[in-house]
């Protein structure tokens, strides 16, 4: 019970409290710019979530197993990036096979996943807190739910913001921006809930 509960608090402090888009300000390039449709936010917050969770632990596995011990931890960035990278292309080929419409539609979006900084980030805080293969898988998860979750919260009022009347100088990115502090603003609401 012991284990299950800090599993649980780790996730729920990846997903919500410590939220990469809101708290820390990570993966920003993606956040605004498939937001703009519901769509493609749910697609891309399947496969950045899946992508997420694979990596830190393909990442925990070779850092515990082949790293530490042959003392390379020095290259932990370039190791780490090589196994993202070589997931996202695989889940690109899969996309493109299985669905080609959502393919296009994010396009150059899902190569950046392989450079983005949250995919990045897991394993090396993954590393950096000596965390347990499913002490990392939840985080990794944590983290994964909680940037699809600032995903969908934002693609659902861009979408309503597109039918609102909004002055002309806030239209576009700057209401996004706008819409985004505020939604940082009331996840600030759950910081100090648990404290790891």
């Amino acid at each position: 019970m012991g284990e299950f509960s800090k599993l649980f608090e780790l996730f729920l402090a990846a997903s919500l409290i410590n939220n990469f888009v809101f708290t820390r300000f990570l993966g920003l390039c993606i956040f605004f710019g498939v937001s703009k449709k519901m769509e493609t936010a749910v697609g891309m917050s399947v496969t950045f979530t899946a992508v997420m969770v694979i990596s830190a632990a393909l990442s925990w596995l070779i850092w515990t197993y082949a790293m530490v011990p042959l003392g390379l931890q020095f290259l932990k960035i370039v190791v780490f990036i090589g196994v993202v990278a070589a997931f996202v292309q695989a889940s690109d080929t899969i996309l493109r096979k299985i669905s080609p419409g959502l393919y296009y539609k994010l396009g150059v979006y899902l190569a950046l996943i392989a450079t983005n900084c949250i995919i990045l980030a897991v394993p090396l805080i993954n590393a950096g807190e000596h965390y347990s293969f499913l002490e990392s898988l939840a985080f990794g998860l944590g983290s994964g739910l909680g940037f699809a979750l600032a995903l969908i919260i934002m693609a659902s009022i861009r979408e309503r913001l597109e039918l609102a009347q909004v002055p002309r100088p806030f239209r576009g990115t700057a209401m996004a921006f706008v819409t985004a502090a505020l939604i940082a603003l009331a996840f600030t609401g759950f910081s100090g809930l648990i404290t790891l």
